[in-house]
């Protein structure tokens, strides 16, 4: 498993991690605790040192898994590893709310050095913050005195959007999460101009888009209840997007033996990212993600990546 330098916090990490959102049970339906440790322990095993994972998943339920599992691992193999966590998704209430107050966040650091049971986070995000609560700035400065503190490593942003992370840039985040992958990657694009100034860290959720990239979707695909999908398109709009995916077929080919493959060669062929996170729910599909996306360095042909953003943008995807 390659490595990439995480931005200039001066940590090296896989160019694959880990996200934990599916393994809490409640995103894309239930997962065994057994089989979400499974997971994270193969994740190790094939190199992967980097897990993502937030306070909100399962109300606290994945951060302490996270914590036991890389407990049953012992220092040796815990060592190298980076746990990013993210905070201020109030579950206390219903619904969800977003807080980022300092109160908050400074008890939400403590539950998670807690649960993942480390005398300091890593990476500490702050969960989707909007735009006026990083220009109010409360919530950045608290994160910047928990790290002068010693309970944070290094502070960041998960953004929805590329102002949110332009403005997270400019007040002094270290790492940047955004959503990236074929079909959606231009807010990453809007600031990769600041992301090289500030040299920030650039970790790409979703590359698969929630599954769409997998290519084993009808365009009549329904989800079970409880699945957000179910709620993230329309049933037109998810149409609209399983036809998209046969513009992309072109990139399979050779070494790259699957769209989904494609997917996230994609994403790592941008230098920008640091580590691109993948998703599985199974042993199964951890390991033939890795098989599939393990041929690089070259991830894509010149030549394919130079026709791609044309080759979208007459099916409606912007680049």
């Amino acid at each position: 498993m390659r490595k990439r330098a995480l931005g200039k916090t001066g940590l090296f990490v896989s160019e694959m991690g880990i996200g934990t959102w599916g393994l809490a049970g409640e995103a894309y339906g239930p997962v065994e605790p057994t089989d979400a440790e499974r997971v994270i322990h193969r994740a190790i095993d094939v190199g992967i040192t980097l897990i993502d994972t937030a306070d909100s998943y399962g109300g606290g339920h994945m951060e302490h898994l996270l914590g036991k599992a890389l407990k049953s691992l012992g220092s040796y193999k815990s060592r190298d590893l980076v746990v990013v966590t993210k905070g201020g998704t109030d579950r206390s209430t219903i619904p969800p709310r977003k807080r980022f107050d300092r109160a908050y966040l400074v008890d939400s650091v403590e539950r998670s050095l807690k649960r993942l049971g480390r005398e300091r986070l890593d990476v500490y995000l702050l969960h989707n913050p909007s735009v006026e609560c990083l220009l109010a700035g409360e919530a950045l400065d608290t994160l910047v005195t928990l790290k002068r503190d010693g309970k944070i490593g290094h502070i960041g942003v998960s953004a929805g959007e590329s102002e949110a992370a332009m403005t997270a840039l400019d007040r002094g985040a270290e790492v940047i999460s955004m959503s990236y992958n074929l079909v959606h990657s231009a807010d990453l694009h809007r600031v990769a101009g600041e992301i090289m100034v500030y040299g920030a860290g650039v970790l790409a959720h979703s590359p698969l888009a929630y599954g769409l990239l997998s290519d084993a979707w009808t365009q009549d695909r329904t989800f079970l209840p409880g699945d957000h999908r179910e709620r993230r398109w329309e049933k037109h709009e998810l149409a609209r997007r399983v036809a998209q995916l046969d513009a992309m077929r072109f990139l399979v080919k050779g070494n790259v033996r699957s769209l989904r493959a494609a997917a996230i060669r994609f994403v790592l062929a941008n230098h920008l990212v640091s580590c691109a996170i993948l998703g599985p729910r199974t042993v199964d599909q951890l390991v033939e993600l890795v098989r599939e996306t393990g041929g690089g360095p070259i991830y894509l042909p010149d030549a394919d990546m130079a026709v791609l953003p044309r080759t979208l943008a007459k099916v409606g995807i912007m680049m």
